[in-house]
């Protein structure tokens, strides 16, 4: 899966997605420390080793530069930046259960967002899985000949 770029300064202007939306309850926020182990456990459970560590470097940082969607005290998903590589998009995942609500989009859009607030003109998501969704919801465009990117080579837990 290539990489692809977003410019941050071109983001399509729409509601505000930490706001609840309308009939679901649900909220996109920007995590804090306390929230740390269980966003983390809940991260490995759904999504595995790997993306745990790199929530957990997401953590580290202050503000800290993880998001979350939550609905009622309940996670549904989350968003990083800079926990691969500065400028990095990533990882992000929404519950089985809670997919086709939208959430993955507002989590990208909030977590894109934190990212130009942060000073970034620019944002890479790495090995993007999904390419038609980052084009349509943000712009991203491919980077050509960037796999196997910066993960080349990558150490990965038993």
């Amino acid at each position: 899966m290539p990489d692809m770029l977003v410019k941050l300064y071109e983001l399509p202007e729409a509601e505000s997605p930490a706001k609840d939306k309308p009939g679901t309850g649900i909220v996109v926020r920007r995590a804090i420390g306390p929230e740390k182990l269980a966003v983390a456990e809940w991260v490995e459970r759904h999504f595995g080793k790997g993306w745990r560590s790199e929530c957990e470097v997401a953590f580290a940082g202050l503000p800290a530069t993880c998001y979350v969607a939550v609905r009622g005290g309940e996670l549904l998903g989350f968003a990083c930046y800079d926990a691969t590589c500065r400028g990095f998009f990533g990882p992000t995942g929404v519950a089985e259960h809670a997919r086709g609500l939208g959430i993955g989009k507002r989590l990208l859009l909030e977590t894109l967002k934190g990212m130009r607030e942060a000073g970034y003109g620019y944002a890479i998501i790495g090995g993007a899985g999904p390419a038609d969704f980052y084009a349509k919801t943000a712009g991203a465009i491919v980077i050509e000949g960037s796999v196997p990117g910066i993960y080349a080579g990558m150490l990965k837990s038993e």
